[in-house]
C-alpha cells in the first residue's frame, strides 16, 4: 500500500515527462511541416509560372495569327507583279523604248504620269525577274501583315521619290524598272522588323538578310552604271537610294506596331519631316527647272528667228 504523499508525486512526475515528450514531438514535427509547407509554396509558384509562360505563348501565337491574314489575300504585289509582266511582253516588240508613253523622259517632265508609269517598263527578261521576284519575296509577307493599302502607298510612294531623285541628281538619264518601289519595300521591311523587334522571331537575321541583299544589289547598280557601257535607258542607282528613304520614312510613319504602345512622337515627326522635305525640294527643284527650260528655249527660238528674218530681208 503506498502513501497518498508518494502517490501525488509519482502523478505530478508523470504529467512532467509527458508535457516534456509531447513538446519534444512537437519540436521534432515542426521542421517537417515547415519543409511541406515549403514545398507546397515552390510547387505553387511553379504552377504559376507555367500558367503564365502558356499564357504568353498563347498570346504570342495568337498575335502572330492575326498579323499573317489570309483574309483579305494580299492581291496588290500580285496585281502589280503581273501588270508589269504584261506590260514588258506587250513593250518589246517596239523597236525603242525611249519613244514609250511609259518612259520617265527628262525632256517630258510636264507629263507627270511618266513620274510613276516609268516602273511598268524594263530594259529585259533578267531586269523584270530580278524585280518581279523581290518584291514577291518581300511584299507578300509585309502585304499580309499590314494590309494593301499601306504597302501600296509605300510602293508608289517609292517609284515617285525614284523618278524625283533621279530628276534632280542625274537629271539626262531615261529612268525605267519599279526599282524605285522594290527599294521602298526592302526599306519597310526594315521600318517593320524595328518596329516590332520584341515580337518577331529571328529578327536581327532579318535585318541582316534584308541590309546583305540591299546592299549587294546596290552596288551592282553603281557598277553598272558607272563602268558600263549602256546606250539604252537605264535604271539609276539614285532611284535605288530615294526609293529606300521613302520606303524607311513611311513605313515608321505608317506600318503598324502590334505591342509596346505608340510609336515615340519625335519618330512619327522625324519621318513625316524627311519624306516631306525630300519631297517639296524634288518638286521645286523640277517645277524650276522646266520653267527656266521653256523660257530658254522661247528666248532661243526668237533669236534664231530674228536671225532668219534679217537673213531673208524681211526684218
Amino acid at each position: 500500500m503506498l502513501h497518498p504523499t508518494t502517490t501525488t508525486q509519482s502523478g505530478l512526475v508523470l504529467g512532467v515527462c509527458c508535457d516534456q515528450l509531447m513538446q519534444h514531438q512537437h519540436q521534432q514535427a515542426r521542421p517537417g511541416i515547415l519543409t511541406m509547407l515549403a514545398k507546397k509554396e515552390m510547387h505553387m509558384m511553379m504552377s504559376k509560372d507555367l500558367a503564365m509562360q502558356e499564357q504568353s505563348e498563347k498570346r504570342l501565337l495568337t498575335t502572330t495569327r492575326s498579323w499573317f491574314r489570309c483574309w483579305p489575300p494580299p492581291c496588290f504585289i500580285l496585281f502589280v507583279s503581273l501588270l508589269e509582266v504584261a506590260v514588258f511582253v506587250y513593250a518589246s516588240g517596239e523597236t525603242s523604248m525611249e519613244d514609250s508613253l511609259l518612259i520617265y523622259s527628262p525632256e517630258q517632265r510636264l507629263q507627270l504620269w511618266r513620274f510613276i508609269s516609268y516602273a511598268l517598263l524594263h530594259c529585259s527578261w533578267l531586269h523584270l525577274g530580278f524585280n518581279v521576284s523581290t518584291q514577291l519575296l518581300f511584299g507578300l509577307p509585309l502585304e499580309l501583315v499590314h494590309g494593301w493599302w499601306r504597302t501600296c502607298i509605300i510602293y508608289l510612294a517609292g517609284i515617285l521619290a525614284g523618278s524625283l531623285g533621279t530628276s534632280v541628281v542625274d537629271s539626262e538619264v531615261y529612268l525605267v524598272g519599279a526599282s524605285g518601289g522594290v527599294y521602298a519595300l526592302l526599306a519597310a521591311q526594315l521600318a517593320s522588323v524595328a518596329l516590332n523587334f520584341g515580337q518577331i522571331r529571328h529578327g536581327l537575321a532579318q535585318l541582316m538578310a534584308v541590309l546583305i541583299f540591299a546592299s549587294c544589289d546596290l552596288g551592282y547598280a553603281v557598277y553598272s552604271r558607272t563602268l558600263e557601257d549602256r546606250t539604252r535607258p537605264t535604271v539609276s542607282y539614285i532611284a535605288h537610294m530615294t526609293g529606300a528613304l521613302a520606303g524607311l520614312s513611311l513605313g515608321l510613319l505608317f506600318l503598324k506596331q502590334f505591342q509596346g504602345g505608340g510609336r515615340p512622337r519625335l519618330l512619327r515627326w522625324l519621318a513625316l519631316g524627311v519624306w516631306s522635305a525630300f519631297s517639296i525640294f524634288a518638286i521645286t527643284f523640277n517645277l524650276i527647272n522646266t520653267v527656266t527650260a521653256q523660257l530658254l528655249a522661247e528666248q532661243e527660238g526668237k533669236v534664231i528667228k530674228q536671225r532668219l528674218l534679217h537673213d531673208l530681208g524681211m526684218e
